[in-house]
């Protein structure tokens, strides 16, 4: 069965005639093609391979003598690793992940969404599991003492839901030309478009041999199980660097952050706005407290099961309204808020005792994530969403002295409240080699259009004019990790 969407799609262009009608045409686009791919789930051609009769072991792979680093942890000098899948994160330990999560990242820029607890309660909860096309292939590399040196969430999908690097237009080309673009491999957290690093290895003198060898291992997996291609999506700077130098095309997209330049205030904050957007700001937010609302921002054990309940009405009423599906389960909020403890921050919306809207933010290092909203149904309530995803956001980073708040992908509505356009990454691994030349190009011709219209979003901003210029250098000094 192929579930599709009746819909014209430019996917990648003029295609050279020459590859049209080459031997393998089966491989080229038909940029005629009036159906856009969403799954599929019939039986391929080429059958691809079954995850549960491969060979779980990737290899062993010897290491290198490397001269001493400062600052590394003081495991034993190793000489070999073995590198492995596991089919759920629980085979591996909390503790175990969580130092490769930390060292990756680093304790200033944590990030909660690669932890054990957050990846495990996608997993329990049924949110990320083969029935809904996640099927975790998590890679892990021990060393000879079994000390695990790094780890990789990855999954293999039947589809391209829930990653916010849209490529069913991929898919749509792939199957126009009589071939199969799924299953495929993701390297992602689910569900959940963050910036930060994906291929987490421990802090030792043999980093930058395991982080090459995680990457091969991806390759060689997505090989043996014949997939289409391997997507890395929202991965650091730096990794979306070094994996060009393994072959994987490179692409660009954009959210919209919030950057903390010391302010002590919220309306310090404002005052480095233009007149207009300052204005604007404080009459949104005169029309909530006019309401007779109560805004609330609880965190840790200050949230209690009623409220994981209720917010997870709010967020099946914002599914159903917008999206059409629920990724997630009412047992994967109670999870991961068991589990992450003090780094959920839930912003609630009170009328009298009765809760009517809520914004689920996560606290990281240096950041503040906004994730979800929701409210309840048919509940109107002029600038609601304003205050409670944007504003109140702003005033947590500012108490908890974050450095940016993140708000999500989509929606230039941010831009007038604040928030600019930042660059996010991906990287595509795309086995087929005339696929890959053609997507290429697309990705090429791509970037220059995102580049162009972040431009024009920044020179269209709310800031003063000398602000924007002090935002611009810092966000090109910080080179996004």
């Amino acid at each position: 069965m192929v579930t599709t969407m009746a819909a014209s799609s430019t996917f990648l262009g003029h295609i050279p005639f020459h590859l049209r009608n080459s031997s393998s045409s089966q491989h080229f686009l038909n940029s005629d093609s009036t159906f856009r791919i969403r799954a599929l789930f019939w039986q391929p051609r080429k059958k691809a391979a079954d995850p549960s009769g491969v060979a779980l072991e990737l290899g062993n792979f010897a290491l290198k003598e490397s001269s001493s680093k400062e600052n590394v942890n003081n495991l034993e000098k190793v000489k070999n690793i073995s590198v492995s899948v596991v089919s759920s994160i629980s085979e591996v330990s909390a503790s175990d992940w969580d130092e490769c999560c930390h060292d990756a990242s680093g304790s200033k820029q944590f990030n909660p969404f690669i932890t054990h607890g957050f990846l495990s309660s996608l997993e329990e909860s049924c949110s990320a599991v083969k029935e809904t096309g996640w099927i975790p292939q998590h890679i892990v590399a021990k060393d000879e003492h079994d000390n695990i040196l790094g780890v990789v969430p990855l999954y293999l999908k039947s589809h391209s839901y829930g990653e916010y690097v849209f490529d069913h237009s991929w898919a749509n080309a792939y199957y126009s030309c009589g071939a199969r673009y799924y299953p495929k491999l993701q390297c992602s957290v689910p569900f959940t478009p963050v910036t930060g690093p994906r291929i987490l290895v421990r802090n030792t003198l043999y980093t930058d041999q395991v982080f090459d060898i995680l990457v091969s291992a991806m390759k060689d997996l997505a090989n043996k199980f014949q997939v289409s291609s391997l997507h890395i999506t929202f991965p650091s700077a730096s990794e979306w660097d070094k994996l060009k130098e393994k072959g994987f095309l490179q692409r660009i997209g954009m959210q919209y952050h919030w950057k903390n330049r010391n302010y002590k205030s919220f309306d310090e904050f404002l005052m480095d706005m233009k007149q207009s957007k300052r204005k604007n700001i404080r009459q949104e937010r005169k029309k909530v407290s006019s309401q007779n609302l109560t805004m609330k921002r609880l965190r840790g054990y200050e949230i209690k099961a009623r409220h994981w309940d209720t917010f997870y009405q709010f967020y099946r009423n914002t599914t159903d309204n917008k999206w059409g599906t629920a990724y997630l389960t009412r047992d994967f909020f109670h999870n991961m808020g068991s589990k992450l403890g003090d780094q959920v921050l839930l912003i609630v919306a009170e009328e009298g005792d009765e809760l009517i809207a809520g914004a689920l933010n996560l606290v990281g290092g240096d950041t503040l994530y906004g994730r979800l909203w929701g409210c309840l149904p048919d509940a109107y309530y002029p600038s609601l969403h304003f205050e409670a995803c944007y504003y109140q956001a702003i005033e947590a980073a500012i108490e908890l002295k974050l450095d940016k708040v993140e708000a999500g992908a989509q929606g230039e509505h941010k831009i007038q409240r604040g928030y600019q356009p930042v660059t996010t990454y991906s990287s595509h691994y795309i086995l087929d080699e005339e696929f890959r030349n053609v997507i290429a190009d697309f990705l090429m011709r791509e970037t220059a259009q995102v580049h162009l219209v972040m431009k024009l979003l920044q020179e269209s901003g709310p800031f003063k004019e000398n602000i924007v210029t002090d935002i611009e250098e810092g966000s090109n000094r910080g080179g996004g990790s």
